[in-house]
């Protein structure tokens, strides 16, 4: 079982990254960033959940829930400020430099939540990030006009529909992920309480 959430999680990442850098504007740039931090990292944590690679293990102290959390909290909304979105447009080591911080913060975050000695504070640490992808979501999503002017789509969207649509993928999937992740950690501890009760 782990070794095949950690082989489907390592299949994933390709396609993320031929999303991200595919030239599909902003859509594809999100659908490759949600790969990332939201499917392959995930499924790459619970593969090495517990073995020598699990970095909670070699460093406890380092990788915890809310600090991790934290960190993808800024990672995230630093790559997504229009400077830093069009640096990674335009450069090829930029993107490959966004795009490995999105999966080390997911991979980070993910594998703390994971952690057995982490539940409840893992179980909180996904559900805040899930607000946050919600609100940066929103915020794309949402805005009046375009922010990353360079990041049209070829083939008929606009800049600011291209936006709306990436908005779309990352609460779609980004939110959603990281929601489901949180609740299902919370009916493994509630229904660990109720089995030693």
């Amino acid at each position: 079982m782990r070794r095949g959430m950690l082989g489907l999680g390592a299949a994933t990442l390709p396609f993320g990254w031929w999303l991200a850098a595919s030239g599909l504007g902003m859509t594809g740039h999100m659908a490759g960033h949600m790969l990332a931090v939201a499917v392959a990292a995930p499924l790459i944590a619970a593969g090495l959940s517990g073995t020598r690679a699990d970095p909670v293990r070699r460093w406890p102290r380092l990788v915890t829930p809310m600090g991790s959390m934290l960190a993808e909290l800024v990672i995230v909304w630093a790559w997504h400020l229009p400077a830093a979105r069009e640096w990674a447009a335009v450069s090829r080591g930029a993107m490959v430099l966004e795009q490995a911080m999105y999966l080390g913060a997911g991979f980070a975050l993910w594998s703390a939540a994971f952690a057995a000695g982490n539940r409840a504070s893992g179980i909180g640490a996904l559900l805040l990030t899930s607000m946050h992808m919600t609100l940066l979501g929103a915020l794309i999503g949402l805005a009046p006009r375009p922010l990353y002017q360079d990041m049209t789509m070829h083939h008929g969207l606009d800049p600011l529909a291209d936006q709306q649509l990436g908005g779309v993928v990352m609460l779609m999937i980004g939110a959603a992920s990281y929601m489901a992740g949180g609740l299902a950690l919370l009916a493994r501890l509630l229904m660990g309480r109720e089995a030693r009760a």
